[in-house]
């Protein structure tokens, strides 16, 4: 049984802050272990391609959880869904950070990506309180928060990592999402579910929607491809920057990560674009410049000035395309968003796993450039594919 969305509370603009904030934060949990490769290479004497591991089985998780639990959204009373999901990635982190062994990092790093996801649950609930006339404008905002966290997490955790150890970071990530969770349960409203089906119909729901709706299908598409140059790139870079060429620790990574994150400036502008009926150009555009950066990544191989130039180029690439992607996939069905939202994210996490998974394998075989040449390639088709839709 489905019903029709009932009325938005107000949505506030320090509500909205805080949504983009959480959202951010939460996401954040998901990146950390990228810039701290090289360190958990070494505290446990294990070769880089190995330790990527981390970084692939996070996204893994990641999508695992966006499938699992973010339909739910759809089901179960937002506020306390997201509550809930927030106390078990607290219990993540810190399992993550007192791992003792390899092995029981990697089953953290899982459950870490798999609850890191409640950002999943808060992007539907933004856009189901925000005005009709304003979605794109709000769902920028909260994603704006998001690529913000992703990059902003590198940032943190690789400075950190150098001056203490990433076990702090684990920890200290542990009580940030402790506050946050208190913040939220203060101000979030309480929302009436739009469907009462039972969980399996839930999910077999997924499958008709994507059968159903060809802009669905070809949004998640482009995104997955561009998304998974994109953590080519995150994942290998740290590895790169421990490399003979460069001889940099952690926290160049972060600072790196910095960099892009001003590219967060993007997301507004992309959601108003997208407002006014432009997606599918705005994405293609987006894919486009993610395309030129792995060129410029490519064919200027050791250079420092062209690294954080094309950083910021790509971060600006990945945020334009998912909010303007995301924005058409909101707007097929008001009372599926969560499940549209899940068919959307968990291709793309999904994505994201195996793009991590071939950055590292390209930069072992064929370095760098190998690096370079897939990521361009994804972006190039996520192109072609966005440019037939639009």
């Amino acid at each position: 049984m489905t019903t029709s969305p009932s009325p938005s509370p107000a949505l506030t603009p320090s509500l909205a802050r805080l949504l983009a904030f959480a959202a951010g934060a939460a996401v954040a949990n998901s990146y950390y272990n990228q810039a701290m490769l090289g360190h958990i290479a070494g505290d446990f004497a294990l070769p880089g391609a190995e330790v990527a591991a981390i970084a692939a089985l996070t996204q893994l998780g990641n999508a695992t959880g966006v499938l699992l639990l973010a339909p739910l959204g759809d089901r179960i009373e937002r506020r306390r869904l997201i509550l809930l999901t927030l106390g078990a990635l607290v219990v993540a982190l810190v399992m993550a950070a007192i791992a003792p062994s390899f092995g029981l990092l990697l089953l953290a790093s899982l459950c870490v990506g798999t609850f890191a996801t409640v950002a999943q649950q808060i992007v539907p609930l933004a856009v189901h309180l925000a005005p009709a006339d304003r979605k794109g404008s709000v769902l920028g905002t909260v994603t704006g928060g998001i690529l913000t966290g992703i990059l902003l997490a590198r940032t943190a955790s690789g400075i950190i990592s150098d001056l203490a150890s990433w076990r702090v970071v684990f920890l200290l990530a542990a009580g940030l999402m402790l506050l946050t969770g208190v913040l939220l349960a203060r101000r979030l409203p309480k929302v009436t579910p739009t469907t009462y089906i039972g969980y399996g119909a839930l999910m077999a729901s997924l499958i008709r929607l994507v059968a159903a709706h060809r802009a669905l299908r070809r949004a998640t598409l482009s995104q997955c491809l561009v998304f998974a140059a994109f953590m080519a790139f995150w994942s290998s870079i740290a590895l790169e920057l421990h490399s003979e060429r460069f001889g940099l620790g952690s926290t160049a990574v972060g600072l790196l990560a910095l960099v892009g994150a001003s590219g967060a400036v993007a997301a507004p502008l992309a959601g108003r674009l997208a407002d006014r009926g432009g997606a599918g150009r705005v994405a293609m555009l987006g894919m486009l410049l993610a395309a030129l950066a792995f060129a410029l990544l490519g064919v200027s191989e050791g250079s420092i000035v062209t690294l954080v130039a094309a950083t910021l180029m790509l971060d600006i690439a990945v945020q334009t395309s998912q909010i303007a992607n995301q924005s058409v996939v909101y707007a097929i069905d008001p009372a599926a968003r969560s499940r549209l939202n899940t068919i959307f994210m968990t291709a793309m996490l999904a994505s994201g796993a195996i793009g991590s998974s071939a950055g590292a394998l390209a930069w072992s075989h064929f370095g760098w450039r190998g690096v370079c040449a897939f990521g361009a390639a994804a972006a190039l088709a996520g192109a072609v594919l966005a440019a037939r839709r639009g």
